[in-house]
Order: C-alpha cells, then structure tokens, then sequence
C-alpha cells in the first residue's frame, strides 16, 4: 500500500458479483487488515487515506457503500459525511468506524444521514456482518408493492416514501425503520424487535438509544413536511408503533 495518504487502490472493473465498498481509513495498517477481510469476504474495497481520494472515488465509482473514519488527515470525516448527504440524488449507505464512543458523536453522525457507528477497536467480522445488514436493508426480498398509510405512499419497490406525491429525503436506515412499522400499523414493537428486524442486530449489539435517535429524526422530517395523521407513537418503557 502507497504510503502517503492520498493514494487509492483497486480502481479495477468491478466483478459484478462483488458488492463495491470504499473504506475511507487514515491508518494504513488497519485499512489494510480491513481490506484484506473484506476482500476474502466476498467484497471489492475501494480504499481511501484521506477524505479527497475518497470524494474521487464516489465521484468516479458506483460504489454501493462507505465505511468512513471520522479522523482524517485533510478534513473532517463528518463534514465528508455532509457534503454527501447535501446531494439529494445520493442516497450511499455509510457506516461510520471511530474511536469516538461518546453518545454526542455518535448522535451526530446518525443525525447527519450515518446508516450505523462502529467504534474502534471492532473486529473485522463485526464489520462485515455491519456492511452486510445494511446492505441487504438495501436488497429486501418480496413482492412489488405499495403501502398507502395517512399522507404516506410507501413504494417498498423503488424503497421510496412519498408525501403529496413529493419525495421524503431519508436515509436507507431511516426508510427500513419506517417501512418496517408500516408493515404491521398499529403494532408495537419493541426496541429488541426493531434492532432485529431493522439493525439485523441482536439485542446486545447495539444499544436501545439507536432507535430512539432515529425515530427522533424520522418524527422530525415527518413533521416538515407536512405529514399530521400519522405518527410514530412512543409505548414507554416497551417501544414504538405506527398510528395512522
């Protein structure tokens, strides 16, 4: 691996049977442990050591996610985060590895559109079992269909919620969360069902506070745009459900 740290690797064609991963980490020896892993796991690791070769690489790649360090040499991994989500086209899921553990860095990064926070030191298999989730999060098996809910279009198709019509921006996470109350409105669920069925994650692997910061941030765009006969409604002391 080059050793300054504006160098990418692995700009080949991709397989198209290789999901596309750039892993943006300033640490050499560790980005190149993460890519080896990943790269035996079935996935093509495009990586980058700072945030400009990672900007040209989502600029030049169809990537299909990010892992991105947070502490980089030339910016802010949260302020690369920003710039992604101010594109309104761009919906790459992003997972956020650091060694800020702290619950006001993590909430700002799920805030500013993160998909999951991993904190440093993890294992390599946690790591690929994280990108995998959201992935499939991405890829939902079952029929084409649209769930009609209040002022909500929910196209599980094009995994797409509409308002009037208008688009909802959320982001991958935000939208499964969502969709996956909507399937069963009225129902509560709680926190240990929605980190199984939305996260992928068993109980012990994230923490309860995860979905209470997305459900804050999912209340928070319904409410912008418009939406009052739908709301996503707190059971205390068990979890959440969809009242339309």
């Amino acid at each position: 691996m080059p050793a300054g740290p504006g160098a990418a690797i692995g700009s080949g064609q991709a397989q198209p049977s290789r999901p596309v991963v750039v892993l943006v980490e300033d640490e050499p020896d560790l980005a190149a442990t993460s890519r080896e892993f990943l790269e035996r796991d079935g996935f093509r690791v495009l990586p980058a050591l700072d945030a400009m070769t990672a900007q040209g690489l989502l600029d030049r790649e169809r990537a299909e996610l990010m892992v991105l360090d947070l502490g980089l040499p030339d910016r802010n991994g949260l302020d690369l985060l920003r710039t992604l989500r101010q594109d309104r086209k761009s919906q790459l899921p992003v997972i956020i590895v650091s060694g800020r553990g702290e619950e006001a860095d993590r909430i700002v990064g799920l805030e500013l559109g993160a998909d999951d926070y991993l904190v440093k030191p993890f294992s390599q298999r946690e790591l690929a079992a994280r990108i995998r989730a959201v992935l499939r999060r991405l890829r939902p098996a079952g029929q084409v269909s649209v769930i009609q809910l209040g002022e909500l279009e929910i196209d599980t198709s094009a995994r797409q919620i509409r308002v009037s019509r208008e688009p909802l921006a959320l982001t991958p996470l935000e939208y499964a969360l969502v969709e996956f109350l909507a399937s069963s409105p009225g129902r509560t669920f709680s926190r240990e069902q929605l980190l199984s069925g939305v996260w992928d994650s068993p109980p012990w692997g994230q923490e309860h506070a995860t979905v209470a910061e997305h459900v804050y941030r999912i209340r928070r765009k319904l409410a912008a745009a418009g939406v009052v006969k739908l709301k996503i409604t707190t059971v205390r002391g068990f979890g959440y459900r969809l009242d339309a």
